[in-house]
């Protein structure tokens, strides 16, 4: 399973931004894929929060747009809302004690941990993601 990070959702959506053509043109080849592509809920809140806002979007998404692309997506018969299991703490928790902070990693750490507990990769451009020891996927790079 590829677990999808918000960044990516957001350059997908957001023309205005210098990734959008690549990540679009990903995000489209995964989604039509068929195969197991993970939107866990923390990444469709972020991207609900973030494009709805105009610190990011230089025309913010209406809520009722961002929430029709979001469930579009759900719609789509390999998206699932991966959920953590029952390592999960014990995992995130490693992480963040070997990274020796949390703050502003904690949710990345969640989304490390998630990923590692189901056994997939993570489609990010944030390469910070790659201390936690998950694979990364790039958009523009083969997975």
């Amino acid at each position: 399973m590829i677990v999808v990070d918000a960044n990516i959702l957001l350059y997908a959506v957001n023309e205005a931004a210098p990734q959008h053509e690549r990540c679009k043109s990903w995000l489209i080849h995964e989604l039509a894929s068929g195969r197991p592509v993970g939107l866990p809920w923390v990444t469709l809140v972020a991207f609900v929060r973030i494009a709805t806002g105009a610190r990011v979007f230089p025309m913010p998404l209406t809520a009722g747009q961002a929430l029709g692309i979001a469930d579009s997506w759900l719609a789509l018969p390999n998206v699932t809302t991966p959920e953590p299991g029952p390592r999960h703490f014990r995992i995130l928790s490693d992480l963040l004690l070997d990274a020796g902070t949390a703050g502003n990693l904690t949710t990345d750490a969640h989304l490390a941990a998630m990923t590692l507990e189901l056994g997939g990769k993570i489609a990010t451009l944030d390469r910070n993601l790659g201390r936690f020891g998950v694979p990364i996927v790039i958009p523009d790079q083969p997975a």
